[in-house]
């Protein structure tokens, strides 16, 4: 009996907490940093693509308003993708991609400026929970890069 009250309360308590990180509030006011400006905390649950980041800057020959449509196509196809703020199009976005089990948050915070003739983009994916991301941030901006060199 008191083997089947603690797997109940287990279970309610992973319940609980599921939803508390499904309905986490991703306040734009937090979340959308410029990623040239932004604080890192020192912990492995992040990936750097600016100046003396973990990848220097992507630069294209795309103007910045197409570099920003490419982006945003390749970010919202991603399942659970959603824009937070601003838009890619005007050169500075926030995007929050959830996991699919748990529904765990990052912020994939981007800023594309115009470099030479073409645009030059930065950006900061970060998890909201944990210590370690286990390479998630990394392989995902590695990818969406991918995705834009290739065209």
């Amino acid at each position: 009996m008191v083997g089947r009250i603690l797997i109940l309360a287990a279970l309610g308590a992973g319940a609980a907490a599921a939803i508390g990180i499904r309905s986490a509030d991703m306040s734009a006011e937090a979340w959308h940093v410029d990623p040239d400006l932004g604080a890192r905390t020192g912990k492995p649950n992040d990936y750097l693509v600016a100046e003396g980041g973990d990848r220097p800057p992507f630069v294209s020959s795309l103007a910045p308003a197409d570099l920003g449509a490419r982006l945003d196509a390749v970010a919202l196809a991603e399942a659970r993708t959603e824009v937070l703020a601003g838009a890619a199009s005007e050169g500075w976005v926030t995007y929050v991609q959830r996991s699919g089990l748990m529904g765990f948050p990052d912020a994939v915070s981007v800023r594309i400026v115009p470099e030479g003739d073409g645009a030059r983009l930065t950006a900061w994916s970060r998890s909201r929970y944990g210590h370690s991301d286990l390479g998630v941030n990394k392989a995902r901006l590695e990818r969406w890069l991918a995705a834009l060199e290739a065209g």
